[in-house]
């Protein structure tokens, strides 16, 4: 049974190291996606952490459709090598197609949470400190934007209070039960 509790650290630890580095990529091509300005300090860092990556990358791989196609293939390449150390670490030999399929579901996993934590740290700003400028709020207003506008549309504020987060964060772990859950268990029979 001691051989359990070093998978676990194994696994613990390769989840650490490549999760903060995929969070990194992940969160740069957010702030792509949805315009977020290029001068805020946190943008500034992560395009700092990923350049030395993605730059090589991005003269080889050209963007389509306006959307970074060197994050994708990047983000896409770190999943699979962290779910392949990970399936080996607990001792199973996973095959490329099962692995493929897992890797996009952690992925959208790992996005979805990213909109939900900008959503809930919205929630605890407008709590806090209503109507105070930092750019750390532009930055999170520019990611839970896209998700809030059409909830706001879907449930205007009742007697002053604003429920679309709630709505937001509802629809959000919906397509993980009813959507990333499914694609992540048939990723698995296919190992």
């Amino acid at each position: 049974m001691g051989g359990g509790y070093f998978s676990n650290a194994g696994v613990f630890l390769i989840d650490a190291l490549f999760g903060l580095y995929i969070f990194a990529v992940l969160l740069r091509f957010l702030f792509q996606l949805v315009r977020v300005d290029a001068r805020q300090p946190l943008y500034r860092g992560v395009i700092k952490v990923t350049n030395p990556v993605l730059a090589p990358l991005r003269r080889h791989i050209p963007s389509v459709q306006g959307i970074d196609s060197a994050s994708v293939l990047l983000l896409l390449t770190l999943q699979l090598v962290n779910t392949g150390l990970v399936a080996l670490v607990v001792g199973v030999s996973p095959h490329l197609s099962g692995l493929v399929v897992v890797a996009v579901a952690e992925l959208i996993t790992k996005a979805v949470w990213v909109f939900m934590g900008a959503i809930i740290i919205q929630i605890v700003l407008s709590w806090i400190a209503p109507g105070t400028y930092n750019p750390m709020v532009d930055v999170i207003d520019a990611v839970a934007g896209p998700l809030l506008r059409p909830a706001r549309e879907l449930l205007p504020p009742i007697g002053g209070l604003d429920f679309s987060p709630m709505l937001a964060i509802i629809v959000l772990n919906l397509v993980l039960m009813l959507a990333v859950a499914p694609l992540r268990d048939f990723g698995y029979t296919l190992f």
